[in-house]
């Protein structure tokens, strides 16, 4: 019952945090919707608007308006109303793709590198992410090889101690892969369990920032094989099209295995979850809607069409 509450608890939090997204998309819709007698090509182009507005990206819409017309062709749309319910079901099915919880054995040391550009949430997911997993009875270590700024190890050991967890840090513009050498030595050393390891986050356009965390996932594959089995890459929901060519900087530059997007909560531009999902084809592991440490949870693609699509609100 209490993890029923909680996970209801989480579903009206989405639901508001998606309420300006809301708002921005299915008034529009629902405008054009309701000031339309027929299914025409001036309805189609409202429509494309609309959501191009709402951050969905161009990939999705023009897919969606295809088959809107071909399901207009094959007569299976009578009236404008029916068209709401094609565009719900259609980001379900392609945001169920990408749904894919991060699953971790219990048997082995298993290392999250996270990475992300600054001011994206990275360490307070980072922190929240290990309390998560510290709930589930996992044993979680963090590291930080953010070096270069004094205050991300400092935040760092702030969420370490609120979550109860050990943090493996040392002096400011320490090599990272110095630490993340002597994070890996350790965690063989005792039982199994989980290493978050916190990066450096300047701009996305620099080259030794990709060259550095390339050195880093080097290092770590050679004192663990398999190492980093997850490499999370947190995403700020309130950049829009910017997050989009920040994911596939670094999935091109150090490859990618699962995305965080955070801040979805006071945004219009959560369509930016279906661009993400039609767009780069990289898991969708946890979604971030607040400030309290139980607002990242994995994502749910029926959750996130539920909350979107809540009448009014609720």
């Amino acid at each position: 019952m209490e993890a029923e509450n909680g996970k209801r608890g989480f579903l009206d939090r989405l639901k508001s945090g998606l309420a300006k997204t809301r708002k921005l998309l299915l008034t529009d819709v629902d405008d054009i919707l309701l000031g339309s007698k027929e299914i025409d090509q001036a309805l189609f182009d409202e429509l494309e608007e609309a959501l191009i507005v709402a951050d969905v990206g161009p990939t999705f819409t023009a897919e969606l308006i295809e088959s809107l017309k071909e399901k207009v062709k094959r007569k299976e749309l009578a009236s404008p109303e029916v068209l709401k319910k094609v565009l719900r079901e259609t980001m379900r099915e392609i945001l169920l793709r990408n749904e894919a919880p991060l699953l971790i054995p219990t048997d082995k040391t298993y290392t999250i590198m996270v990475v992300g550009v600054n001011g994206t949430g990275k360490t307070t997911t980072i922190g929240k992410l290990a309390r998560n997993l510290k709930e589930e009875g996992r044993a979680v270590t963090l590291v930080a090889a953010d070096t270069f700024r004094a205050a991300a190890i400092e935040q760092l050991e702030v969420w370490a101690k609120r979550v109860n967890v050990p943090l493996i840090r040392q002096a400011a513009n320490t090599d990272p892969a110095a630490v993340v050498f002597d994070a890996i030595r350790a965690a063989k050393a005792g039982p199994p369990g989980v290493l978050i390891i916190d990066t450096a986050g300047r701009l996305h356009t620099k080259v030794n920032l990709m060259e550095e965390l390339k050195k880093m996932k080097r290092i770590m594959r050679r004192e663990l094989p398999g190492a980093p089995e997850e490499v999370l890459l947190v995403l700020d929901a309130t950049t829009g099209q910017n997050a989009i060519a920040q994911a596939k900087i670094f999935k091109d530059e150090i490859g990618v295995t699962g995305l965080v997007l955070t801040k979805l909560d006071g945004t219009s531009k959560g369509g930016v979850v279906v661009r993400i999902a039609k767009e780069l084809g990289i898991p969708l592991r946890y979604i971030g809607v607040g400030e309290q440490l139980d607002d990242l949870r994995p994502f749910r693609a029926e959750e996130f069409v539920e909350a979107l699509f809540a009448p009014n609100g609720r």
